[in-house]
């Protein structure tokens, strides 16, 4: 049976991007006769905020939308994430890593798709691990696994190709688990058959099917969806102020109306879709 899941991270209010793909993973496992998760990812420390939380899932309810089962919540898989990373560590494939953004951006000799790519400045260094962030040894994991590939329902069997993103951190210095290493386990252990997210995320896939066959994980099919954007070509942003779900609902706007407008890409004036991932 199909499972979808919608994802937010309580740091700031959802936007019509976060209505946009909540729709699509509520629709698709619908339309299917599947199911349909709401997991709260809130191990982003003090940014994470129980209230956000709490408003993000009256704005899906305001939606008309209906998820299957309790709320998920990732802070209470911590305990998963701790035990991958020392698998992994374990399996040889982890670095402590030290350096600041500023010092991975003044030795990079490469640009990636997410920026400079860190140049393995700590790769051979010995280094007290306390307090430090851990990298995967990016070279080495995929001579482990071998040839990879995976399935997207929109752009069709995707050969995986994880180098371009170097030595990615898998273990954040503040966190047990960096969004890669953490959704991908999460999705494992909800079970989620078929992971629905924007474009802006295609290319974390690479990544996410890499870390599945090291870890011996299930391996769900993706659907990459369009993002709502700007006129302008950038996707919409809580950290540049777009108007919240919350506000809508507060001001009386129909909730259901607003969904039934997005399910038929009727966007309000200066939003469309795109492909972008500005």
């Amino acid at each position: 049976m199909i499972r979808t899941r919608f994802a937010p991270s309580p740091n700031g209010s959802l936007h019509l991007g976060h209505a946009y793909a909540a729709i699509v993973a509520h629709d698709l496992a619908r339309s299917r006769g599947g199911e349909f998760l709401v997991r709260i990812e809130d191990i982003d420390g003090a940014r994470s905020r129980q209230e956000l939380a709490e408003e993000a899932l009256k704005d899906l309810a305001w939606l008309g939308l209906t998820w299957d089962g309790p709320v998920r919540i990732q802070s209470r898989n911590v305990g998963a994430h701790v035990a991958a990373g020392e698998r992994l560590k374990a399996m040889g494939l982890l670095y402590p890593c030290r350096c600041t953004r500023a010092e991975i951006a003044a030795a990079a000799t490469q640009m990636g798709p997410d920026g400079p790519v860190y140049p393995g400045t700590c790769k051979h260094r010995t280094l007290d691990p306390e307090g430090a962030a851990w990298r995967i040894d990016m070279e080495a994991a995929i001579s482990r696994a071998g040839p990879l590939i995976w399935e997207d329902e929109r752009a069709g069997v995707q050969q995986a190709d994880p180098a371009p993103y170097g030595d990615v951190v898998l273990l954040r210095k503040d966190l047990p688990g960096s969004y890669h290493l953490a959704a991908t386990l999460d999705d494992a252990s909800d079970a989620v058959t078929l992971v629905t997210r924007g474009m802006d995320l295609f290319g974390a896939t690479h990544i996410h099917r890499l870390l599945q066959a090291l870890l011996d994980l299930p391996v769900p099919t993706w659907h990459h969806h369009p993002l709502l954007v700007e006129a302008d070509g950038r996707k919409l942003a809580k950290r540049r102020g777009s108007p919240s779900l919350a506000d809508r609902r507060r001001a009386g706007e129909d909730g259901p109306a607003l969904a039934a407008a997005l399910r038929a890409h009727a966007f309000p004036a200066g939003l469309s879709l795109g492909e972008g991932v500005a």
